[in-house]
């Protein structure tokens, strides 16, 4: 199988080598936990050491203040803009009528083979229905299937929801892969886990694993076991 590598440290090795190429992969966490910074560094590895071009929409950040926070780490996104290998689209969630043609069209430009939408609750914002919800996303995964492209969507669990993934429960299943970042008090301490909830056709490290936001982005510790009181992090055997 095929992989797509991320690029952070210690995230492809848990996921047995990378991402399985073309599969829509959702990242998913209580609030604080990194993952716009996941997705920033995702795209920016893309173009800055694969050669793989990315496009990344938001329906909620302001490009401007993405582009301000990514500097802090390194990642300079002006630079691959005017390069023509990467591309921002801002787009307003009470809007979104065109939203995947405009999506599928800037893919198309850039020819990108990475794509992030940040964040799929924005959605529910327009569309109310749990059905409908769940044919837009799906119809979102078949238009970034078709244009080969590995993607990320990124969705959030909300305080005393779980043991739900997302905010309204139907993302992780239409998503290929589920990768949850958690952020947890223990004691006087917090603490941040990752772990590999599932990737289709592939194993991967089934144990909670330590990482940090660290002044280079996100850094996993494969070699290492993380501890959470969450039920989410304990799974059925």
């Amino acid at each position: 199988m095929e992989r797509v590598k991320t690029g952070v440290p210690g995230l492809d090795e848990i996921m047995k080598g990378g991402v399985p190429k073309n599969q829509l992969v959702l990242v998913t966490g209580t609030s604080g936990t990194g993952k716009t910074i996941l997705c920033n560094q995702f795209v920016f590895n893309g173009v800055k050491k694969f050669n793989e071009n990315a496009v990344y929409l938001s329906f909620e950040e302001p490009i401007d203040f993405i582009k301000q926070n990514a500097k802090v780490f390194g990642w300079d996104f002006d630079v691959i803009e005017k390069s023509g290998k990467f591309q921002f689209i801002k787009y307003d969630p009470y809007r979104i009528e065109d939203v995947f043609d405009v999506l599928e069209s800037t893919i198309r430009d850039v020819k990108a083979s990475r794509v992030v939408v940040d964040s799929i609750s924005a959605l529910a914002l327009y569309v109310r229905d749990e059905a409908e919800l769940r044919k837009m996303i799906y119809n979102l995964s078949i238009i970034l299937r078709r244009l080969n492209c590995t993607s990320i969507i990124v969705s959030e669990i909300v305080h005393g929801t779980e043991p739900r993934l997302s905010r309204y429960g139907v993302e992780e299943f239409v998503a290929d892969s589920v990768i949850v970042l958690y952020y947890e008090r223990i004691e006087s301490a917090f603490t941040r886990a990752i772990q590999i909830w599932k990737l289709r056709g592939s194993t991967h490290s089934e144990k909670l694993h330590p990482y940090e936001i660290t002044s280079k982005g996100i850094v996993v510790h494969p070699a290492q076991e993380a501890y959470i009181r969450s039920g989410l992090g304990r799974r059925e055997r």
